[in-house]
């Protein structure tokens, strides 16, 4: 088929789908677990061509390991559906209502998007995560993954679309597009009618070609440069794990760090060691002129720097004069996805909490927290950045809209 014509499959199954009972979508979702299970071996056979042709034309470390799946990753998949699966439906949830003067009740709930457009990169785990989701929300979904990964997703959705649709849901609620054309995105996002909303999920580059050409309303998922600040008189070994944990344990998410701010009357005490530490971790620090005063082997910034999404074991550091100096770096480099704060200061805490502009603000603990798994949302669509309608890891709920229903006994208007 081609694109509008997957697409309005879609919208004719998403008009079934929205009544589909949620005993019949979580058995659904037991049998896509399953089928993920069933079919382990054709799977990483797929991915293994995907991760050849990724090492032949020299992709990064960091993008291989996103690319890559494995027995574990194949579980965890598994895993995310039964826990999608778990969860309340929010479907029919009501969420307000009321009864007028004249008699008339209205009531408020949860409903359907109708269709979703995923627009995602590398992560053939996003496939299983987003048909979950949106199946259980009552979505209709149309994938488009990345070249780099056509062989891992197409056998990952044609796994999970058979078994939902053994299981009861409707025909064409599950399509992914095959075609690793860049005109099949640009097709995607302006069939309006048909698409209801699009959600990209990948690097700046893509979410801003699909932000600035999309004429489907867009929810802007977010490219991470977080932020941790470590403050004057923190405890310090409790700041060092957090800042291993969120610069080293998974570098190439969207949650770890990319810059550590350190204020001046901490560094004595805290920033020679840590940057030992960091660069016993492999991390090659970039940092501003006291930061190379102090390491011979970091690199001086450049203004781009401070903006910069590694994704890798590089590291901005920074010395700021206090808590105010620090929100203000974030407020001009970050992305509004994740900010730190290491304190005993709890008035610091509050301010920076209160005065940082992000989905996610921590105060002593580490970013990598900013996941729906971890929030006890389940599997997530993505992070939302903006601020209008999902923020922060979108989830069951963010992939709901809603309607009135206004019943009366013969009313009109006078």
């Amino acid at each position: 088929m081609t694109i509008r014509e997957q697409a309005v499959a879609a919208a004719a199954a998403a008009r079934k789908l929205a009544a589909v009972s949620p005993a019949v979508k979580n058995k659904a979702l037991e049998a896509m677990a399953a089928a993920l299970l069933a079919g382990k071996e054709e799977i990483l056979q797929a991915n293994s061509r995907d991760i050849e042709a990724g090492k032949a034309k020299n992709m990064k470390a960091s993008l291989l390991d996103r690319l890559l799946l494995t027995d574990a990753r194949i579980e965890d998949m598994a895993e995310g559906l039964q826990q999608v699966a778990s969860l309340r439906d929010p479907v029919g949830e009501i969420i307000g209502g009321s009864t007028l003067p004249n008699g008339l009740t209205v009531t408020k709930i949860r409903v359907p998007m109708g269709v979703i457009g995923i627009i995602y990169e590398a992560r053939p785990n996003v496939t299983a995560d987003a048909i979950g989701l949106c199946l259980k929300s009552g979505n209709a979904v149309i994938l488009k993954g990345g070249s780099e990964a056509i062989h891992s997703n197409t056998k990952i959705a044609e796994v999970l679309r058979t078994a939902a649709e053994n299981a009861g849901i409707p025909e064409g609620s599950i399509q992914f597009i095959t075609s690793t054309d860049h005109a099949a995105v640009q097709e995607l996002i302006t069939l309006n009618g048909l698409v209801d909303v699009v959600i990209p999920r990948g690097s700046g580059r893509l979410i801003q070609a699909v932000v600035g050409n999309a004429s489907v309303p867009v929810i802007e998922t977010g490219v991470g440069v977080c932020h941790t600040f470590v403050d004057a008189g923190a405890d310090y070994p409790m700041a060092e794990a957090i800042v291993i944990n969120a610069k080293t344990q998974r570098p190439a998410v969207c949650n770890a760090m990319e810059t550590l701010l350190v204020h001046k009357d901490a560094v004595k005490d805290f920033l020679p060691h840590m940057l030992r530490v960091l660069k016993d971790k492999g991390v090659q620090i970039i940092g501003d002129e006291t930061v190379c005063a102090m390491d011979g082997d970091a690199v001086p910034a450049a203004e781009e720097d401070w903006a910069t999404e590694y994704g890798d074991l590089r590291l901005s550091v920074k010395i700021v004069d206090d808590v105010d100096a620090a929100i203000e770096h974030i407020s001009r480099y970050g992305t509004k996805h994740s900010e730190c704060i290491v304190t005993r200061s709890l008035a610091n805490a509050r301010r920076f909490q209160q005065m940082v502009d992000a989905a996610c603000v921590y105060a002593n603990a580490s970013t990598r927290f900013t996941d729906g798994f971890q929030f006890g949302f389940g599997a997530e669509i993505g992070i939302s950045t903006q601020k209008l309608h999902a923020r922060g890891p979108m989830a069951l709920p963010e992939l709901t809209t809603y309607k009135y229903l206004i019943s009366g006994d013969g009313q009109i208007r006078p």
